[in-house]
């Protein structure tokens, strides 16, 4: 899969370049334009101030409206806020840090959490059981290799905005549950990696490696995958953020070996597969270049007359990885960039949920 350059009017000389995925399509990770901000609510017009229109809390679900948020750590918390706000029946709740029961004191224990009210019934000490305390270790795994940096339209997000996006909230959310939350990113090799903790103050963390994560290096998914398994000291939740696309010298078999161990050594496994509407459906129209982003290899193509075949595959290529983490255990959710981040949150705690 490659880089598209759209059909030209005649006598017009300068090339205009797309890019769709193959194998790694050519990527744009910022965007020519900028699109409109949001706000501020307030706007002069004239000698009175109007109220601009403040789009609604759900709204922020919607990728073309999260984009326009500049700060991440804005992103992460309107896009949990706008999930929370569309839920009936949330599937988190409850996990808080509400009192539970008590348990007897033993060294190490923080003393501010000891019960003196019991203490004095009792002569003995007890200390006060959070709910807290039996919450998850989540791990957060993103893939941010130079295929993932593909939008095929200026101002929409890519693979990777989406991708970080999503981990971003994530980390919000987890954290405001009292979840431990920890960070790996990679492209080649694992790039950075945050231990999980489960203080608020631990999202700056977290939202600064995500910030910078994008190095525009081509991926070695199977290797660094594994090196993660062995980088996760205690079992938890994995949760994997990815296109999949193997590089030049892998197979999809050996990158569903890598999510296999992450199985294999004890944590549950959420797999995120990460595709751009037009690598799903490849809507190009006219005679187009595609160019490998990584390679650099060319191919020209009229789109029309390979559409079908290459519908089929990419249908194959989702296959393989459905059936195959179906095998292992691994949660399978197939992410399509143009459809709201609740499609991703939900299935998150839904997996949480299992847990208690």
């Amino acid at each position: 899969m490659a880089a598209l350059t759209l059909p030209l009017p005649e006598g017009e000389e300068k090339e205009a370049t797309r890019r769709v995925v193959s194998q790694k399509a050519s990527t744009s990770s910022t965007p020519s334009t900028s699109p409109r901000p949001l706000g501020p609510p307030w706007r002069q017009g004239g000698a009175r101030a109007t109220i601009a229109r403040m789009p609604d809390v759900k709204e922020y679900l919607r990728p073309e409206v999260i984009q326009q948020v500049a700060r991440l750590e804005l992103k992460a918390r309107f896009i949990v806020e706008g999930f929370l706000a569309g839920l009936h029946d949330s599937p988190y709740h409850g996990f808080s840090t509400e009192f539970s029961e008590h348990r007897k004191y033993t060294i190490g224990d923080d003393l501010k959490d000891i019960d003196w009210n019991v203490y004095a019934r009792t002569d003995r000490f007890y200390v006060k059981k959070f709910q807290a305390e039996t919450n998850l270790n989540t791990y957060l795994l993103v893939d941010t290799s130079e295929s993932m940096a593909f939008s095929w339209r200026p101002g929409a997000m890519s693979k990777l905005d989406y991708a970080i996006c999503i981990a971003a909230a994530l980390g919000y959310l987890m954290l405001s549950q009292q979840d431990a939350v920890g960070l790996a990113t990679f492209d080649e090799t694992v790039v950075s990696f945050v231990p999980p903790r489960s203080r608020r103050a631990h999202l700056a963390g977290i939202i600064r490696a995500l910030s910078v994560a994008l190095r525009h290096r081509p991926s070695l998914l199977a290797p660094s995958l594994h090196r993660a398994a062995e980088m996760l000291r205690r079992r938890g939740l994995a949760i994997v953020l990815s296109d999949l696309i193997p590089g030049a010298s892998e197979t999809l078999a050996d990158v569903l070996a890598a999510l296999e161990h992450l199985r294999y050594r004890g944590h549950d496994v959420i797999c995120f597969h990460v595709l751009d509407h037009a690598e799903l459906t490849l809507p190009y129209e006219g005679p187009t270049r595609f160019v490998d982003t990584e390679s650099g290899q060319e191919v020209r193509v009229h789109p029309a007359a390979v559409r079908e075949d290459y519908r089929r595959e990419i249908r194959s290529f989702i296959e393989f990885f459905r059936t195959g983490c179906a095998k292992a255990r691994i949660d399978y959710v197939q992410v399509d960039t143009s459809l709201s981040f609740d499609s991703v949150l939900i299935p998150y705690l839904a997996a949480r949920k299992s847990h208690f």
